[in-house]
């Protein structure tokens, strides 16, 4: 699957979460003090502007929340793929929490193992853990 755009790992703020993928962990940034679970990862907690965070596993359970289904012009790794899913899952423990992926058949099934026509806004998903080159990304199943 070499190509695609694929994130830095490496980035101090978000390596715990890349861990976690990497060890079959969903991980989600939670600041001490205010206990909000947070995502995209910010150094700073919006509410009280503390520093202090930690990386707490999450249950990898949520629900389609929105999807789009991308079409040619594409860049050319995704290309062969089209048309595919991209979704955004809410996750159950906390309704603000919403992660970008694919709804896929396994976590080893290419993007467009699934009919993106059949994609639901509101269907349960579970996260699973696909290598890609280098990287350990989630990737969605049907719950």
């Amino acid at each position: 699957m070499s190509g695609f755009l694929l994130p830095d790992d490496t980035d101090e703020l978000t390596m715990p979460f890349w861990e976690g993928c990497r060890n079959g962990e969903l991980r989600v940034q939670r600041f001490k003090e205010s206990g909000a679970l947070v995502w995209p990862p910010r150094p700073m907690d919006p509410h009280t502007r503390s520093l202090e965070y930690e990386w707490v596993p999450m249950s990898g359970r949520g629900k389609v929340w929105s999807f789009v289904i991308p079409h040619p012009p594409l860049l050319p790794a995704y290309m062969e793929f089209a048309p595919y899913n991209v979704v955004v899952v809410e996750l159950d423990e906390d309704p603000r929490i919403r992660m970008v992926g694919n709804l896929v058949e396994s976590a080893d099934a290419p993007l467009n193992s699934i009919d993106p026509t059949t994609v639901e806004v509101g269907e349960p998903v579970q996260v699973v853990f696909s290598q890609v080159d280098d990287m350990v990304l989630p990737k969605w199943v049907r719950a």
